[in-house]
């Protein structure tokens, strides 16, 4: 069995200082880049930045920060939670991520995806109607770029390109990429057709539920006669030295967040009864590194994933506790995920 690989993903959630004052975005970004040094000198695979234009989130440039990480550390991989494509030129997107690529020696990485907000849409001109085509080819185009090769294309969402070439080149010829998915059966079998590794983004719920898209992404690829690929996890939690102390601290920070988006998007209240059910037996990965890590393993186990990206960061929770949760990840909860997973197979 291929080595299990663990990252973390931030969306920059602007956060609270220890006495409880709201940071401005310019430290909250610059609490990201101390948080994917402290992952790199750890030894995490990845770490991963998304892409939202709000005020709780400071990130909106997710590709600047990780070209500065790049200048920071020495061997975690850097991409992102997604690069919200529909909203983009994917001519732009492959030039800035080949200068990462340069920056990092090698340590670019993309996930493409549409986004969970519609932000980005009126702020650059996009119309939601085009939601669907827009993604479908630009993300067709961003596969071409990555090739590296000299691009023809033509579609209705950006001017065409014959026998383009792009720069700069990477060293190495080729960045990888991820396509986000939330758990649309299309979604799967495009990734599927296009021959991209996938990346499902499980926020609640069982995640053995989202069994069937692995089967389907898997299924997919072998009749369309294509290697199988990678499926990457990505979940939100925090972790602390005992259940009570995660839950105690993540709660009014998940119902800052989560009660913001209910209320935009006309859902019920944010509960703690719904939050403790989702600690339990959903996909919160909230508790001890032993709760934490019999959450994580049984969930790779449920989808054959061979990455879980821990989004750590879930409210405004305060950096000091991020970074808490960050060193328990790495110095206990991968060793005992790596371990049960071992036990599993013997």
């Amino acid at each position: 069995m291929t080595a299990i690989e663990f990252g973390l993903d931030t969306f920059g959630d602007v956060s609270l200082d220890d006495a409880g004052n709201l940071k401005s975005a310019g430290q909250v970004i610059r609490d990201v880049v101390e948080e994917a040094k402290l992952a790199d000198e750890l030894g995490l695979a990845g770490f991963n930045i998304g892409e939202h234009h709000r005020d709780d989130y400071a990130v909106s440039a997710p590709d600047t920060i990780l070209a500065g990480i790049a200048t920071v550390t020495k061997n975690i991989r850097l991409g992102t939670g997604v690069t919200v494509l529909s909203s983009e030129d994917p001519v732009r997107v492959y030039q800035r991520f080949a200068t990462i690529d340069a920056l990092s020696n090698g340590r670019a990485e993309i996930t493409a995806g549409r986004g969970s907000f519609i932000e980005s849409f009126p702020l650059f001109g996009y119309d939601l109607d085009d939601y669907h085509v827009l993604f479908e080819e630009k993300l067709e185009l961003l596969v071409q770029l990555l090739k590296e090769n000299a691009v023809t294309w033509s579609g209705t969402t950006r001017a065409s390109l014959t026998n383009q070439q792009v720069y700069p080149k990477t060293e190495r010829g080729r960045i990888p990429l991820r396509v986000g998915v939330g758990g649309s059966p299309e979604s799967v079998l495009r990734a599927a057709r296009l021959g991209i590794p996938m990346a499902l983004a499980i926020i609640g719920g069982d995640p053995a539920r989202f069994a069937p898209y692995a089967n389907l992404y898997r299924e997919t690829l072998e009749k369309t006669g294509q290697p199988q690929l990678p499926i990457s996890i990505h979940s939100p939690g925090h972790i602390s030295d005992s259940d009570e102390q995660a839950i105690g601290e993540q709660w009014p920070h998940y119902q800052t967040a989560f009660g913001r988006i209910g209320r935009e998007r006309g859902w019920g209240p944010t509960t703690k009864m719904h939050f403790i059910s989702e600690v339990n037996g959903g996909s919160l990965y909230v508790g001890s590194p032993e709760t934490v890590a019999r959450k994580i393993a049984y969930a790779i186990t449920s989808l054959g994933a061979s990455r879980f990206d821990l989004k750590y960061a879930n409210g405004p929770m305060p950096h000091s506790k991020t970074m808490k949760s960050i060193e328990l990840y790495a110095t206990k909860v991968v060793p005992m995920v790596n371990e049960l997973l071992t036990e599993a197979r013997v």
